[in-house]
């Protein structure tokens, strides 16, 4: 008895490619050169200072401001710069999430439309009139807070007195540089918790959730890492924040406390001190410009650390 084999399967004939049309070839090249052009951008960006800056690290230290070398001179900024960024990202923050939270979940749609729209323009002030406001309004107006906290809480360092006579303290930086970033970081939060899906608000709702609770435990966990998203752009505008700043602080030295006058950011010092420089202190300055590229690139880099685990985490989940 014969038996015959088995024919080998046919192999599927892989279907033909589609041709690319032109304007998706256009789009696909252009959308390629508007990403490694902005490659560039940085890299000469950083090429450019740091070879500017090679003078600053190769001369005398003491031909540098204060005569003890580059790092005793740039320190006290790089400390003004995070001191005031820190104060601004405490009081912006909450306010934020809440106003966001507010308009998303809680307000009637017209008034929500409304407020969105008010928030959104806090950003399109310009940063001289943030500064007016600062040294105009604010300032005279928060210097019994800032003496009545270096009275009662003087034993701890950043509260230690006397307190600035005219209230143009670091924590009044911070305040200006709070109303700058809350409108970045509320529009975000916003737009991330309004696409929570509704299947998760509903289910929490009907498991018998409030709706607190259900903001708690459906709506912030999805928008956890747009939230951090939003706060480190708005970060990054308070670390270059430069007028604002410059025009609000009265510097007079380096101090610990955020009360008395003292301190001076990166970017609002090389602001005051670049129309006057020359020589070596040109090079300084752009040293420091430097040190804020270098600062802000590393924040940036642990945002997107930060955002990608918060994902990862979210997905195994």
């Amino acid at each position: 008895m014969t038996t015959t084999a088995n024919p080998p399967p046919r192999q599927a004939t892989p279907a033909p490619r589609a041709k690319a049309r032109p304007g998706d070839r256009i789009f696909s090249w252009s959308t390629r050169t508007a990403g490694v052009l902005i490659l560039v951008v940085l890299a000469g960006v950083a090429a450019f200072l740091i070879v500017e800056a090679l003078p600053t690290f190769q001369a005398d230290p003491a031909e540098i401001d204060g005569g003890e070398g580059f790092f005793s001179y740039v320190w006290p900024l790089v400390f003004g710069t995070l001191a005031a960024a820190v104060i601004a990202l405490i009081i912006a923050t909450p306010l934020a999430l809440g106003i966001a939270l507010f308009i998303s979940h809680y307000a009637p749609r017209r008034m929500a439309q409304g407020l969105g729209y008010v928030v959104d323009l806090l950003a399109a002030i310009p940063s001289v009139v943030y500064g007016l406001w600062g040294i105009q309004w604010l300032a005279p107006r928060v210097q019994g807070a800032w003496a009545w906290l270096a009275d009662n809480l003087g034993f701890i360092p950043i509260f230690t007195g006397p307190a600035s006579a005219t209230g143009r303290t670091m924590l009044t930086a911070g305040v200006v540089l709070a109303v700058m970033i809350l409108p970045i970081i509320t529009a975000i939060s916003r737009e991330v918790f309004l696409q929570t899906p509704t299947l998760h608000e509903e289910a929490a709702l009907a498991l018998g959730a409030t709706r607190w609770e259900m903001i708690r435990m459906a709506v912030i966990p999805f928008g956890r890492p747009g939230i951090i998203s939003g706060i480190m752009l708005g970060l990054g505008r308070a670390l270059g924040e430069t007028m604002a700043v410059a025009m609000v602080l009265s510097t007079g030295g380096f101090t610990w406390s955020m009360v008395t006058s003292g301190n001076n950011t990166i970017a609002a010092e090389i602001a005051l001190d670049f129309p006057e420089s020359s020589g070596l202190k040109t090079n300084t300055l752009i040293a420091a410009g430097l040190v804020l590229f270098a600062i802000t690139l590393a924040v940036n880099m642990f945002a997107r650390w930060v955002v990608s685990r918060r994902k990862e985490f979210s997905g195994a989940n």
